[in-house]
């Protein structure tokens, strides 16, 4: 173990040190974002009409003279963040770095790869499958008396912020691996707690899912715990000897 501390990146920092650390990863990360979110900008009538797909519709309405500029931005912003992953995720393990050990080290970097794809299936998942549904149903709710014309703010809000977030959900198997295979929690505490895992996944499904129906509840819950227990099965196989 004493071996696994002779990097220099081992060095105890003091409070302002991890102060200054923080600040200057952050500003990395926000540079990152603006320009992601630049060139997101370029392409953003491309990706909003790309997210208009599901709803079967080729335009939407503004109300106010500043919904467009900033509908389009925010667009952009939300296309910047997902593209800047890389980076923010890169920010995240250089900050934690120095607690680390050199195993811990090799391992998270190992596991960059798949964060990330696991966050564009998120995301895809999202769009291909979560989205149609949802939107059938909320499109088409009290149909025979509102005639239902889709807002660019709240539309584009609402769709940018459900593909983010169901990107994110996706992580979940990465978490749970990463945190058993350092040694933070062990798998069989994870293994005991099913049931209530099973429970949070349907009322955390049932916040970020746009519908009250049970479908389309399901549709994001039922996915949300199989993850959970994709990650418990990885960390079985990956998990040190001495883990439990």
């Amino acid at each position: 173990m004493t071996a696994d501390r002779e990097d220099p990146r081992d060095k105890e920092l003091s409070l302002l040190e991890h102060l200054d650390e923080f600040k200057r990863r952050l500003v990395v990360s926000a540079i990152a974002v603006a320009l992601t979110t630049t060139i997101a900008l370029v392409f953003a009538i491309d990706i909003v009409k790309f997210l208009l797909v599901p709803t079967g519709q080729r335009k939407l309405i503004s109300l106010a003279p500043t919904e467009n500029f900033s509908t389009i931005f925010h667009v952009a912003l939300m296309s910047g963040i997902a593209l800047a992953m890389p980076v923010l995720l890169y920010e995240v393990y250089a900050y934690i770095d120095p607690a680390l050990h050199k195993h811990e080290r090799r391992f998270l970097l190992t596991m960059g790869p798949l964060v990330l794809g696991l966050f564009v299936l998120g995301m895809a998942f999202c769009y291909y499958l979560l989205l149609p549904p949802s939107l059938q149903f909320l499109l088409t709710f009290g149909g025979e008396v509102i005639d239902n014309q889709l807002r660019a703010s709240d539309y584009l809000s609402f769709v940018t912020t459900y593909i983010l977030a169901m990107g994110l959900v996706f992580e979940m198997p990465a978490i749970i691996f990463a945190l058993i295979r350092v040694g933070i929690v062990k798998r069989s505490v994870l293994t005991k707690a099913r049931r209530y895992v099973f429970l949070a996944c349907f009322i955390l499904g049932a916040v970020i899912t746009p519908t009250p129906d049970p479908f389309n509840q399901s549709l994001v819950s039922i996915p949300m715990y199989l993850l959970f227990e994709l990650g418990l099965l990885l960390a079985r196989f990956g998990a040190p000897r001495s883990a439990s």
